[in-house]
């Protein structure tokens, strides 16, 4: 699996040239990848679904422990089927929805979305902590370029921007949730993670921060306004990355670890309830859309509620109808994004307050529709229906949670019906009050492809049992199995009553409520995209007064800021305890005594020095002293570099107070601040003071890096002091690139320098500034005053 991962992306790096000489073909050729990827894992269900699934490891740094790993089990293929199945076929459809001359936009569109597969296949393929969220946040990237595309116009960028917010917000709490867990557990291998999880106050912090990435991937309430802001996105993309696999990242990193962590409440129960939520609130605001595009994009974040609670159920039955309903919904869904795509094309708009008589002239593709929307609807026979079932006997047939989270889902499901009904209706229904629309060819080879996924929900759902070993494998992890199997007819069973129930309610709603009246419609202010715009005006307030008040140009502030974080964020953890010192002592030589006294008392000096060069030589005694102390402690090389730092900063100290009035300016603003600059100072100075003292006297094993250098310096460098050995030849490129930033530095002062003269020079040879020493036009010149 991991040369698969490597084939998407080496063939996406060739496909921007393959689609300057070919066009359109480049998505046809890109659909390889996906397509062998689908045809070698089906080749491997048998060990996908063993007790021992395949491991295949790749150290990208074993000296610290990084790796990659993927692991092909269950879980791993049910979502294969999805990433590389759904793909290869939107790939394929692209090629006939892209513009032929438009070849800019087809190298673009096709390379990444070969690289969204490839890290697609990636992320569900992961058993570490560090893979899983690279390929994550590979997945948002190539999602905001997607949706982005050009990027001229400004909606465009708009809905990528918020995309990328989101999600990346949560992808970094995710990150931080990760370590956590893997630090706990202390292992950063999933499947070891899982096997034996750990507890305690930091896992369930960890728990929360991993749901809040999950919850923003798959646009779970409250952060659900991003996916229908990104429906515009070309309808391929949005078949792909936000119907069948992207959005379904959220839902996959919640069943990898809900096994393990399903009973506990901060998993289960932030799961449950935001999915229940999510799941209604979907299904209400799809009955108010009239764009095609985004009544399936609410329709999709409905779906994901119903996923996220039955993942976070917790039970082997609810396993077991996840499983289904994830398969279910990547197919019915991408069937019924691509059947939008086909009425935009031809027809020219997805308003179903616009379209009219579509049923007719296009008989095939309705029917193709129509059974995608009846397995998103649950009605037999059809996966959706099976997986449904699966659901409501989990639901019904467990405690009082369990039953009235079922009548949630009940009702949910029921919105599920009518906005499918809506769909169906809008879409290809003849409206008396519309004109019917122009007769043209809804293509053969575009609504092929759709049929690939609508006729896969159908033929499924006669063979269950293919499918079956996948999600019972999966659902194992939960429990034992209570010997339900997945098919079509169990006989009249109450959850059959209450699926028949749901139906018939959806119908009558649908019919005589009146959708309009119904509602969808949610009240401005508790509408989350509001406050999705309040948040970034929030932020980009508090950051312009941060910046105001931070960033005003003065080296006191500066410095004033950075003194107070060194104090703040290592004096908290100081504070907190927890490190052994070792016993501390005054001095090591008698000769350490005189040079402190010395460097004390020429800092305590120059700070009240009135005079600028007084100041910078007794500066320079203080750097002067400490490189004594580097030759008293034995570092000769450490002094030498000091001293000749000090030298040169000293020369350089004075040419530029020649510039500057000989002594400091006086003025109140200057005394005023003085007391607050030396209070920030003097704590600074006194905290790394304490804080070296101390770590001086450290007594824990020292880290493997630093142990490392100090045994192979002699034996691999020739080199008895290490420092030199880290300089010279462990780190050499870092010294290099040291060197060559001072190269650089210098320079460029030299060039100024030299610049300077040259213009100072053209100004003496001219008489009517030679003898006035001032300015061309005669009048006295005053260099600035400049205050610290």
């Amino acid at each position: 699996m991991l040369v698969a991962i490597v084939a998407h992306f080496a063939l996406a790096a060739v496909l921007p040239l393959v689609a300057r000489r070919y066009g359109r073909a480049a998505f046809v050729v890109g659909a390889l990848a996906p397509a062998a990827t689908l045809v070698y894992a089906l080749a491997r269900v048998g060990e996908a679904v063993g007790d021992a699934p395949p491991l295949e490891t790749v150290a990208w740094a074993p000296a610290i422990g990084l790796e990659f790993t993927a692991r092909f089990d269950e879980l791993a293929l049910l979502l294969i089927l999805l990433v590389s199945g759904i793909g290869a076929v939107v790939l394929c459809y692209y090629a006939r929805y892209a513009k032929v001359d438009d070849h800019r936009t087809t190298a673009r569109d096709s390379a990444l979305l070969v690289t969204f597969a490839g890290a697609m296949l990636g992320l569900v393929l992961a058993d570490d902590v560090i893979s899983l969220y690279l390929f994550w946040e590979l997945t948002t990237v190539c999602s905001f370029l997607l949706v982005g595309g050009d990027g001229v116009a400004k909606r465009l960028r708009t809905s990528a921007t918020q995309a990328l917010l989101v999600t990346t917000l949560g992808g970094l709490a995710m990150l931080l949730g990760l370590i956590l867990l893997g630090t706990a557990a202390g292992t950063m291998r999933i499947s070891e993670i899982l096997a034996d999880p750990p507890s305690g106050g930091v896992v369930t912090a960890a728990l929360l921060l991993i749901l809040l990435g999950a919850l923003t991937k798959s646009a779970q309430v409250p952060f659900h306004p991003w996916l229908p802001s990104a429906m515009v996105a070309p309808t391929p993309v949005s078949a792909y990355l936000h119907a069948a696999a992207m959005v379904k990242a959220g839902v996959y990193l919640v069943a990898r670890f809900s096994p393990a962590f399903a009973d506990h409440p901060a998993w289960w129960i932030p799961v449950v309830g935001c999915g229940l939520w999510t799941m209604l609130l979907g299904g209400f605001r799809a009955l108010r859309q009239y764009d095609l595009k985004t009544l399936l994009a609410y329709g999709t974040i409905s779906q994901l509620g119903f996923l996220m609670v039955m993942l976070g159920s917790g039970t082997w039955m609810s396993a077991l109808a996840a499983g289904t309903l994830i398969l279910a919904h990547g197919l019915f869904k991408s069937a019924l994004f691509l059947t939008v795509g086909i009425i935009d094309k031809r027809a020219g708009t997805r308003d179903i307050r616009e379209l009219s008589g579509l049923g007719r002239q296009w008989r095939v593709l309705t029917t193709l529709a129509t059974l995608a929307a009846m397995s998103m609807a649950g009605l037999p026979p059809l996966l959706g229906f099976v997986g449904k079932e699966v659901a409501l006997e989990a639901l019904f047939g467990g405690g009082t949670i369990d039953v009235l989270v079922g009548i949630g889902v009940a009702v949910g499901s029921v919105l599920t019906v009518v906005y499918s009904l809506r769909f169906v209706r809008g879409a290809f229904g003849t409206k008396p009050d519309t004109a019917p629309a122009a007769p043209v060819a809804c293509g053969r080879i575009m609504t092929g492809l759709v049929a690939v996924p609508s006729l896969a929900g159908l033929a499924l759902a006669f063979v269950p049992g293919v499918i079956e070993p996948i999600e019972a494998g999966y659902a194992d992890l939960y429990g034992s199995d209570p010997g339900y199997h997945l098919a079509l007819w169990h006989g009249i069973t109450p959850a059959l009553l209450i699926s028949a129930g749901i139906v018939v309610t959806g119908v009558l709603v649908h019919r005589y409520a009146g959708v309009q009246r119904l509602g969808g419609h949610v009240p401005e202010p508790l509408r989350a995209q509001t406050w999705y715009g309040r948040s970034v005006d929030g932020l980009e307030f508090l950051a312009r007064g941060v910046t105001g008040r931070i960033q005003v140009g003065s080296l006191p502030v500066y410095l004033g800021v950075i003194l107070t974080t060194l104090v703040v964020v290592p004096g908290a953890g100081l504070l907190a305890g927890g490190v052994e010192f070792g016993e501390l002592r005054l001095f090591d030589n008698w000769l350490q005594v005189p040079i402190t006294l010395l460097v004390l008392v020429a800092a305590a000096t120059s700070l009240l020095a009135r005079r600028r060069l007084t100041a910078v030589l007794l500066a320079g005694v203080v750097g002067y002293g400490i490189g004594a102390w580097f030759v008293v402690d034995g570092g000769a090389d450490l002094a030498l570099a000091q001293f000749l730092v000090e030298t040169l900063t000293l020369v350089v100290f004075v040419f530029v107070i020649r510039r500057f009035p000989p002594r400091f300016a006086e003025d109140k603003a200057y005394v005023h601040g003085r007391w607050v600059k030396a209070a920030i100072a003097g704590v600074a100075g006194t905290f790394v003071a304490v804080l070296a003292v101390l770590y001086s006297g450290y007594t824990e094993g020292m880290p493997e890096a630093s142990r490392q250098y100090i045994e192979r310096a002699e034996d691999e460098t020739g080199a008895t002091n290490v420092v030199n050995a880290i300089i010279v030849d462990f780190r050499a490129f870092d010294t290099i690139g040291e060197i060559t930033v001072l190269a650089v530095a210098a320079t460029g002062a030299a060039s100024l320098i030299l610049a300077r003269s040259r213009k100072r020079g053209r100004t003496d040879d001219r008489p009517d500034t030679a003898d006035t020493g001032g300015a061309a036009d005669g009048s006295a010149t005053e260099t600035p005053e400049v205050r610290s």
